[in-house]
């Protein structure tokens, strides 16, 4: 019988309790810091399907896992998702499961989402301006998503997000107008620094590079910032105006990497389990998956001997680092 009295304890000592896990590969949009605009997606019989999620969902709470995020792709796209919540939500000993969206499905699916046992929700938003909208996502439908982001308010979930990431030249000035967006419908936002995954060509990485600092400074020349003690378990770190309801976080994987209190993995929708952001170790959790149907304990005896393994940090800040290959779509949210 294994010990899960401690629960998942890296090889540095790190508790890890909240996994990011993967329902697809697929998406609606082609963000250009996600995947390349022709993209060649998983054949569905090498994606995990709704029992075999369930199944690793129960083993990582019998593990110590107290909070699943759903991740895609787009998650939403995947058919099943609002029974594969509700089923989630069940679990004995879990806390919560939480979902990163674009937002283009939110018209409806927000309050099935919300009836399911979603608790909270990340909705993605890059642009106010239509055309820059689509220059960033490669699809004309910001009226839809900002539609969803109504719905998800009005559906009345404890907590919702924006998810923006900052792109020098992209969206870099419309940092207040999204902080006033979200400031008036009382809803959080946090300004993401990209993600150096894939290989991409619709432009260099390092010339849109806008640091936290950077937005953290823009936004101090109008508004006073107060550090909060706040934590989704996840990355960003939170800040509050005075007088507003919603904070303003900052994710921040170049500039202040969080690796030395990461609590999290990741899983692809293929059923790889990646022990880090940044790097290309992982293992074959779906192979258990299919040839032990039924033997739980094998599956967690993998994912605590892998745990053990995890890295230190990603490292993308060193330049002589390995390039990570997959996509943001094939990480997982």
């Amino acid at each position: 019988m294994i010990d899960t009295s401690q629960g998942l304890i890296d090889g540095l000592g790190r508790k890890i309790d909240y996994i990011r896990l993967s329902v697809t590969d697929r998406c609606d949009f082609r963000c250009v810091y996600c995947m390349a605009e022709d993209m060649e997606f998983l054949p569905r019989a090498r994606v995990l399907s709704l029992e075999e999620l369930v199944a690793l969902g129960r083993s990582l709470v019998n593990l110590g896992i107290r909070r699943i995020r759903l991740t895609g792709g787009e998650p939403l796209v995947r058919r099943g998702i609002v029974e594969l919540i509700s089923a989630l939500a069940s679990l004995p000993g879990l806390d919560e499961v939480t979902l990163t969206t674009n937002g283009s499905q939110l018209t409806r699916l927000a309050q099935p989402l919300k009836d399911a046992g979603l608790k909270r929700i990340n909705i993605s938003l890059d642009s106010l301006d239509a055309e820059r909208f689509s220059r960033m996502t490669r699809r004309d439908m910001l009226a839809q998503v900002l539609a969803g982001i109504d719905a998800a308010v009005a559906a009345g979930f404890e907590r919702i997000k924006l998810n923006t990431v900052v792109m020098r030249g992209y969206n870099d000035d419309e940092i207040f107008d999204l902080l006033g967006y979200a400031q008036a419908r009382g809803i959080d936002i946090s300004f993401i620094e990209e993600m150096p995954l894939g290989q991409i060509s619709s432009h260099d990485r390092k010339q849109v590079h806008c640091s936290s600092d950077e937005v953290k400074q823009h936004i101090e020349q109008r508004f006073q910032l107060l550090p909060s003690t706040e934590t989704t378990g996840g990355p960003s770190r939170y800040y509050r105006i005075p007088g507003q309801s919603g904070r303003i976080g900052f994710i921040s994987p170049y500039s202040h990497n969080f690796c030395s209190s990461c609590n999290r993995l990741r899983v692809t929708a293929e059923g790889r389990l990646l022990l880090c952001l940044g790097q290309e170790n992982s293992v074959d959790l779906r192979a258990v998956l299919r040839r032990y149907p039924g033997e739980p304990l094998r599956l967690e005896s993998l994912i605590r001997d892998a745990i053990t393994r995890k890295p230190e940090g990603h490292g993308f800040a060193d330049q002589d680092a390995p390039q990570v290959l997959r996509f943001m779509n094939m990480t997982g949210g």
